[in-house]
């Protein structure tokens, strides 16, 4: 005679066949989680105007302004849940337009702000500096003029403020991204990450890109330093998917690790040359070495992590 125990048991394993011998279709989906992606750098400003005049002189990277309402449907379009805003060189060290964007989309934006190197009174705002709304850490232009300040003492105030501040520091050269193997080596503590594969624009009009690439690359042996996979589109000479940066990408990617290497945009600065969701598919559809893990972290992760943004 059939138990009811026997025939419940005997229910349960016919259940269990028939679910493992059941189109996909008709299975349980698990949902899976949704890739963050970050853009690691954007510069936005807004229009030219009266009551907040652009300085003398500003050579915006496009003629019109880049603004709020032309960034977030762009990043949304493409899937980017969260953007690093550099304010750009004509906004000085004003921030409040970039801290509007966060105050009007909380969570989405956080900023890297610009600081004076040339004057050391600066120093005592490093203490309290990612308190502004929004501030994430300092990015450094140290090129053209500014160049010399790495190597006569103009900065040396600025290295042991921000590591005992615990702020992090971006920052692009123009041939001088070795200097800051120093910097990393008696700062163990201050978070350096490379802008740009360390290639500037005169870099690249140069012909030095291969040179300031092998520069970044020597930089990997510093656990607190990290890299830009950033401007891809610039540094080209060919259309999408841009196959002639493929291998100083690689190089990179070699050297510091997924977990070490961010991706960003830095889309105004080669605006005409690729639509904004070229610059992520570039990453997640066309480069193989990287596997899906890699792109966890090398699109969002990673960057999340060493700005220390939550």
């Amino acid at each position: 005679m059939l138990s009811r125990r026997n025939f419940l048991t005997g229910a349960a394993a016919a259940g269990v066949t028939l679910a493992s011998s059941a189109p996909a279709s008709a299975q349980p989906s698990i949902a899976q989680p949704r890739r963050l992606i970050v853009d690691a750098q954007i510069h936005m400003w807004p229009p030219n105007r009266p009551d907040r005049p652009w300085p003398a002189g500003a050579q915006p990277q496009i003629p019109e302004p880049f603004t709020i309402e032309r960034v977030v449907p762009m990043i949304d379009e493409a899937g980017v849940a969260r953007v690093v805003i550099v304010p750009p060189t004509l906004e000085g060290e004003r921030i409040d337009y970039a801290q509007e964007a966060v105050r009007r989309y909380p969570g989405r934006f956080g900023i890297m702000a610009r600081v004076a190197l040339e004057k050391p009174d600066r120093a005592g705002q490093l203490a309290t500096w990612r308190q502004q709304p929004g501030v994430l850490g300092v990015r450094l232009n140290i090129t053209g003029e500014q160049a010399h300040w790495l190597t006569d003492g103009t900065a040396d105030w600025f290295w042991p403020a921000a590591e005992k501040a615990q702020i992090p520091i971006m920052f692009l050269t123009a041939g001088q991204t070795a200097e800051f193997g120093r910097i990393a080596e008696r700062h163990p503590q201050l978070m350096l990450i490379i802008d740009h594969l360390g290639v500037s624009t005169a870099t690249l009009r140069a012909g030095k890109m291969p040179e300031a690439v092998a520069q970044s690359a020597v930089l990997a042996k510093y656990p607190n330093v990290s890299v830009k996979l950033s401007s891809a589109p610039l540094f080209s000479s060919e259309p999408y998917p841009w196959r002639d940066v493929t291998p100083h990408l690689k190089r990179l990617y070699d050297a510091f690790g997924p977990r070490r290497c961010h991706w960003g945009t830095d889309v105004t600065n080669s605006y005409a040359k690729a639509t904004y969701r070229q610059r992520v598919t570039h990453f997640t559809e066309e480069l193989a070495f990287l596997s899906e893990d890699d792109k966890d972290w090398i699109m969002g992760k990673s960057i999340i992590e060493r700005l220390r943004w939550t």
